[in-house]
This record gives structure tokens, sequence and C-alpha cells, in this order.
């Protein structure tokens, strides 16, 4: 029973979650041979302001020209 945690920033569409959800299904059914029936994805929005990278918050690392 795999499960898998994804954390994204928002903007991402429902159609971009779904298409993310199967290709990560499809990877772990491909390359560990799992049960795609018992294999859970999930995919957590995280707030801009609650994410760093390279020691600034991600919308001051991006103003930066980063990412």
């Amino acid at each position: 029973m795999p499960y898998v945690n994804m954390r994204i920033t928002p903007g991402a569409t429902r159609r971009q979650k779904a298409e993310l959800i199967a290709g990560v299904t499809e990877l772990l059914v491909r390359v560990l041979d799992k049960n795609p029936e018992t294999t859970h994805v999930v995919i957590d929005e995280v707030d801009l302001e609650n994410w760093g990278l390279g020691g600034l918050p991600v919308e001051e690392f991006r103003k930066r020209g980063n990412g």
C-alpha cells in the first residue's frame, strides 16, 4: 500500500492534479509493480507564505528571479 504525499504551492488546476495522481500511480505500478487499487496519492497545497527556499519565503525568492 504505497502512500505518496506531494506538496505544491497553489495554482494547479483540478485537471493538473488528476494528471499528477495518475502519473505517480502509473510510475509506482511500472517501477515497483504496485497495485494501483491500493496506491494512495495525496496533494497538499501550501500557501506561499508558509514555504521557504534558499533562506527566503518563496514569493521573495521568485521576485529575485529564481524559480
